[in-house]
């Protein structure tokens, strides 16, 4: 036998009903709201439990967005400044570079001329030192004048205060010139004072204690000592007369008891050449009044 399903009618209240209800509900809210403070405080107390915290989170988040704003601003303000102030460092680190180079182009230049004066009675070509042999010494170096500018192998080369070396190498546009510190080099030298003669050696292991080492001097007197002046002689086949070496720093008598040997500083430092004079007169050339 089927089965037949009832259906539950749920509750329902009548529009009519539902709206002659909420309309008591409004007046009766009204009434207390005008005529007491409990529907407002009741009101007020619900709001305070349920939309203050609410609204104190989103002043805070709005707080702390702001500050994070204004550090980032301050952040970028301050990346900016610094980087204006890196590129003002880095033009004035070059300004000074510049004034600091110019400065030792005006000294080297200075001493050329003062140079260029005590050899008044040589002519002469200035030359920039565009390369060097390794090390620390200016041995065998490289200068940017050569045959297209009148440079032949054999003439003096000057710096400093006094003699470098020789000419050796020439090109078209450069020259090589060799110490009177290196190893193959040697100078007939004489004593400004006594006019004794002796002979100045190249010797890369000795200029590293800033001397160079001379010997075959012939002091019977005992006339030379230390800080006496050491020039070119007027002896030598390559070199020009009177150029100034350097002054005695130590002598002693050989085994021989005949002859003195010792050591010279030079007047030149061998240890930073970067402008020199090329005097352009051969010693056969020259003509010393």
């Amino acid at each position: 036998m089927a089965r037949v399903k009832v259906k539950r009618r749920g509750f329902r209240i009548p529009p009519n009903y539902l709206l002659l209800i909420l309309t008591i509900a409004s007046v009766l809210l009204m009434i207390l709201t005008f005529t007491t403070d409990a529907v407002p405080a009741a009101f007020n107390s619900i709001a305070g439990y349920t939309f203050m915290p609410f609204k104190n989170g989103l002043t805070g988040v709005s707080i702390y967005a702001n500050n994070r704003a204004d550090e980032f601003k301050r952040v970028q303000e301050v990346i900016s400044e610094n980087e204006a102030l890196k590129e003002q460092l880095d033009e004035l680190t070059q300004e000074n570079d510049r004034l600091v180079e110019n400065r030792f182009e005006l000294i080297e230049l200075r001493e050329l001329m003062e140079l260029d004066s005590e050899y008044e009675e040589y002519d002469k070509i200035g030359a920039r030192v565009t390369g060097k042999d390794p090390g620390n010494w200016y041995n065998v170096f490289i200068i940017d004048k050569g045959e297209d500018d009148g440079i032949k192998t054999g003439m003096n080369v000057i710096a400093g205060a006094g003699l470098v070396g020789i000419v050796t190498k020439t090109g078209p546009n450069w020259a090589q010139v060799r110490s009177i510190i290196d190893d193959q080099s040697n100078v007939s030298g004489r004593m400004l004072n006594t006019s004794d003669n002796l002979i100045v050696y190249g010797n890369l292991e000795a200029i590293k204690d800033g001397t160079i080492e001379f010997g075959q001097l012939s002091d019977p007197d005992d006339e030379v000592a230390a800080g006496d002046k050491i020039v070119t002689s007027n002896i030598s086949d390559r070199y020009l007369p009177g150029i100034a070496i350097g002054y005695i720093k130590t002598i002693e008598k050989d085994s021989n008891n005949l002859t003195k040997s010792g050591t010279l500083t030079p007047v030149v430092d061998f240890e930073h050449i970067d402008v020199v004079l090329v005097i352009t007169q051969m010693k056969e050339e020259a003509v010393i009044e």
